[in-house]
Parts: structure tokens; sequence; C-alpha cells
């Protein structure tokens, strides 16, 4: 099975995300959460930490991440593990292969010409919303 990780990471005032903007396939041209693939026997909240000081240089000491969705996509035996967190600080992105964007929450995330994900990304916010008073105890 292929294991992949994404993060949705909301900025302190919970009014944007950070995306990136996809440089190669799949979803080339688009933006999208960051993330990356889960490697063999490694702990799926480590990958996570790890992808994303990679791709944005946010390390443990500027947001918890916590789980927040699964998707199994049985077909093509791929496992998605999507963590959220909030950043405690403004702090300075550091990018590596993709684009960085801080985008309105209110964005239209279906939006599929502009968004990756066939519209998961638009669920995961709307799960997101409904439910921010049990992922963030403040």
């Amino acid at each position: 099975m292929k294991l992949f990780n994404l993060i949705l990471i909301l900025n302190n005032a919970e009014n944007k995300i950070l995306m990136c903007l996809r440089s190669k396939d799949p979803y080339k041209g688009k933006l999208n959460l960051v993330g990356g693939k889960i490697e063999e026997n490694e702990d799926y909240l480590l990958s996570a930490y790890r992808e994303l000081f990679e791709e944005t240089g946010i390390s443990e000491k500027d947001v918890c991440l916590q789980p927040f969705l699964d998707f199994h996509w049985h077909p093509i035996k791929m496992k998605m593990m999507v963590y959220i967190g909030r950043l405690d600080t403004d702090i300075k992105l550091v990018e590596e292969a993709h684009k960085l964007y801080w985008v309105d929450i209110t964005e239209n995330f279906y939006n599929n010409q502009k968004y990756a994900g066939e519209g998961n990304i638009g669920h995961m916010i709307a799960i997101y919303k409904l439910h921010r008073d049990k992922i963030f105890k403040d």
C-alpha cells in the first residue's frame, strides 16, 4: 500500500490556509495542501512533521499537529493521512519544491480548476469549520 500525508495548516487567526502550487504531476499547476510520502516503517505523525519542515520550514516548535482525517482509495491501494494544525505565531516560510501561498479560508476549495484533490480540500475545510471547537480547544 502507498502511504501519504497531507497537512492542513492554519495561520494563528485561523483565516488563512497554507497551500503549495504543484510544480509537477499529479495536480501540476493547482494549489494543494503540503505533504508527501510516508516512508516504510515511518511513524505517521513524525512523517507529517518531517514533510512539513522539508516543504515549509515549519517545525514542531511552531505548530502542534493532530490527526484529522484519513482517506483510503482501495482500488489503487493508497492511503492518505491528513493532519491539522494552527501556527502559534507568524513565521517566515521556506519553500522547497513548490511555491507557498496563504489562501483565505473563505475561498471555494471545491473549484477543481484551481485546487487539487477532486473536492477533498473543500470537504476537509467544511469539516474543520463544523468541528473547530473539538479540534482546537482554546
